[in-house]
């Protein structure tokens, strides 16, 4: 897929174009998607928006407004028309015919600041196998001026045979791509199984882009993923270890989530996104700035795509970031709404032991201390129980063995009971 601007050259001039219904906040609407246009590189020269109950299924924009469009856009030496929407093809089509110039929408905007920030290989395959299924829906219109020379006794021309050829190209590298992030997920699947059985405590991060998960896992553990103000600025996920009362626990970075996300993004991104599910908790991330109204649809959606991906009967703790950037009203105010959630900044790093202790606390329950002696002939189940990442509280060297006192996960007394003193 062509990319919307190269980051080393100056920005495009955009137009964004909407449908909205009656009565909705135009301003506050399309504010994201100024937001994404920003972090694609493009800048917003002015916003048209048409009041309908619903898109023109041909052309998107009524014919009065789509006039309208084409002398703005000229007038404003627009290089790209942008739809808040995710356009079918056959309404692209005729935006493009109409106004004689790029039109894109909003899946393809997403799409360019995905390839932008796709670093590693399974993030590049994500992106390619999105791409792909993008464009096949709009493949025939890419050929439409040769399809003009077929159908019928001597009109048969290459039309058909490139878009057959080229359909028969994409089909054979989705199958590809897929295959090769069946692999990536089966590998995933045998980390994550590793990490279940160290039975160390794993906790995810999940929230909308740019609510300051990666800033979180930073000041966390002390790591250095990139905090760049840009949506979807991680796409990869990311796991580090913080540690709290003896106790090591798994964090992991997942991509950020947004408003109107094309279900098929959601689908190519699944391997990226399952990474929610091997948490035995999730932290949800919200922006304490947008106010309670925008963490309210933040969360929201957060929430609607943590159900389709299965992660939403995972235990769930709210942390209620960027408090340093509200007034001391505001704060109040949150925590009366949000009685259980965790205020805290992560810049600042502010309430953030508050949160390890929340953590800890949330695992206390699963964990028993209890009282080994392990037989010096029996080393091997020493190791074992090191390799558990339990918390060795007390060690003693006696005649008849190690005296050992660990916090040992419930489902892994048994594993030792043998050795219970």
């Amino acid at each position: 897929m062509t990319r919307i601007t190269n980051r080393d050259e100056a920005p495009e001039r955009g137009v964004v174009i909407a449908s909205l219904p009656p009565g909705a906040d135009g301003a506050d609407e399309l504010t994201e998607m100024r937001e994404l246009l920003r972090t694609a590189r493009v800048e917003t020269v002015e916003t048209v928006v048409q009041r309908r109950r619903s898109p023109d299924p041909r052309s998107y924009l009524g014919p009065g407004k789509l006039d309208e469009l084409r002398d703005l856009a000229k007038e404003l030496e627009a290089e790209v028309v942008v739809s808040d929407d995710e356009l079918t093809p056959r309404q692209q089509r005729t935006l493009e015919d109409a106004l004689q110039m790029r039109v894109v929408d909003r899946t393809a905007v997403i799409l360019d600041i995905f390839a932008q920030h796709a670093h590693t290989a399974e993030g590049k395959l994500q992106v390619e196998l999105a791409q792909l299924e993008y464009s096949m829906a709009r493949m025939r219109g890419m050929w439409k001026h040769l399809e003009r020379l077929g159908g019928g006794v001597g009109t048969r021309g290459p039309g058909e045979t490139q878009l057959e050829s080229d359909r028969r190209m994409a089909r054979r590298r989705l199958s590809l791509l897929r295959g090769r992030l069946r692999e990536v997920a089966s590998r995933r699947g045998v980390m994550r199984r590793e990490r279940t059985r160290s039975a160390t405590p794993s906790v995810a991060l999940a929230g909308y882009t740019n609510v300051g998960k990666s800033t979180l896992l930073n000041t966390l553990t002390g790591s250095d993923v990139s905090v760049d103000d840009r949506l979807f600025e991680t796409l990869d996920p990311t796991t580090r270890a913080f540690r709290e009362d003896g106790r090591s626990y798994l964090v992991t970075d997942t991509v950020g989530f947004i408003g109107k996300l094309p279900h098929t993004l959601v689908e190519a991104f699944a391997a990226t996104l399952e990474e929610t599910l091997a948490g035995d908790l999730v932290l949800l991330v919200a922006d304490a700035s947008t106010g309670e109204d925008g963490m309210r649809r933040q969360l929201d959606e957060v929430r609607a795509v943590l159900a389709d991906i299965g992660a939403d009967e995972l235990p769930t703790m709210l942390v209620v970031n960027k408090i340093d950037a509200i007034d001391a009203l505001t704060r109040r105010r949150l925590e009366n709404r949000f009685s259980d959630a965790v205020l805290i900044s992560a810049r600042t790093g502010e309430n953030l032991d508050e949160l390890k202790r929340r953590v800890a606390d949330f695992f206390s329950s699963r964990y028993v201390d209890v009282r080994l002696l392990v037989p010096h002939a029996e080393g091997s189940e020493l190791s074992a129980l090191y390799s558990t990442g339990a918390p060795i509280t007390a060690r003693e060297d006696a005649a008849e063995g190690v005296l050992v006192t660990a916090r040992l996960p419930r489902d892994m007394v048994g594993r030792f009971a043998a050795y219970r003193v």
